[in-house]
């Protein structure tokens, strides 16, 4: 057997490589579990500076010649981007190269390649890396992003089991913590978790934003404020994105915190503090044991 085969991932091509891409390329490589690392997108210059950075090892801006004899590939682009790279690639993936994503949507994701592919390739396994920061591009990546947090990987009836356990196999050995989820469920899961965070940072964001004395209330906030709205750096583009490919399980959500603030806006119009307490200290108690050291 030679050095090559005998790693786990011999090439791996990354489609898009910005934070995620690139910190997952960083972690394999540090891992010494991969050979070959081909960037491919459509900005010359972030592919340019990947290279500068070691973080692959050449690049492509032709998707077809990317993924040309490449063993595993990851698109980590926008949710919205996801179809056009699936459509490029769908005639031009090697023989039994396993495919996997990044996307937070999932039910989207499946649908693309299916749209993109005709079917669902059986070498294809939906994946999500629930990791990240405020911040966005190659520069911004780090071998230690997935140490200790989940991946969801959502493998479909038509996922071979060897396919799946390669993508399992190289999370972990990014120091992922993998676990297997339902593509529905995962995204009603995320819509609470993540998605309605996002979209309540960017909503307080833009709401003080527009008020007259603007300058004066961002002058005084305090840490609070800034932690609470720290997501709300985060890529715009990409979080309208996964708004629009995952609308009914965030609406769904959004509809239910809803309720639980007119809740709490009625307890505190009508001076109930008691429900006002009752619910901070639910919250407080949900949250401290849910971080629990």
């Amino acid at each position: 057997m030679t050095l090559e085969r005998s790693l786990l991932i011999p090439r791996l091509c990354i489609i898009g490589v910005g934070l995620i891409g690139g910190s997952l390329a960083r972690a394999l490589k540090e891992a010494a579990c991969v050979g070959e690392v081909i960037g491919a997108g459509r900005h010359e210059a972030s592919l340019q500076k990947a290279m500068e950075l070691g973080v692959i090892d050449r690049y492509a801006t032709d998707l077809r010649m990317a993924v040309a004899n490449a063993d595993v590939v990851v698109v980590a682009v926008p949710l919205g981007a996801m179809y056009p790279v699936f459509a490029a690639i769908a005639d031009y993936l090697p023989s039994g190269c396993v495919l996997t994503d990044v996307g937070s949507a999932k039910g989207s994701v499946v649908d693309e390649v299916r749209r993109a592919f005709g079917r669902i390739p059986p070498t294809f396994v939906p994946g999500h890396p629930i990791a990240g920061t405020e911040k966005s591009g190659v520069e911004s990546s780090f071998a230690e992003l997935f140490r200790h947090r989940r991946v969801i990987l959502t493998p479909l009836a038509e996922t071979e089991a060897q396919a799946h356990d390669l993508i399992q196999r190289m999370w972990e050995a990014a120091g992922a913590e993998v676990v297997d989820m339902g593509v529905r469920h995962h995204d009603e899961v995320l819509a609470a978790t993540s998605h309605l965070p996002h979209v309540l940072a960017y909503a307080l964001v833009d709401t003080l934003a527009r008020l007259d004395d603007r300058a004066e209330i961002f002058r005084y906030a305090a840490g609070g404020f800034r932690d609470f709205t720290r997501i709300a750096s985060s890529d715009p583009v990409m979080w309208h994105d996964i708004c629009v490919a995952n609308q009914g399980a965030l609406l769904a959500a959004i509809e239910q915190f809803t309720r639980h603030l007119d809740r709490l806006v009625e307890a505190i119009n009508s001076g109930d503090s008691k429900a006002v307490l009752d619910i901070f200290r639910r919250a407080k108690h949900a949250r401290d044991n849910l971080y629990r050291e």
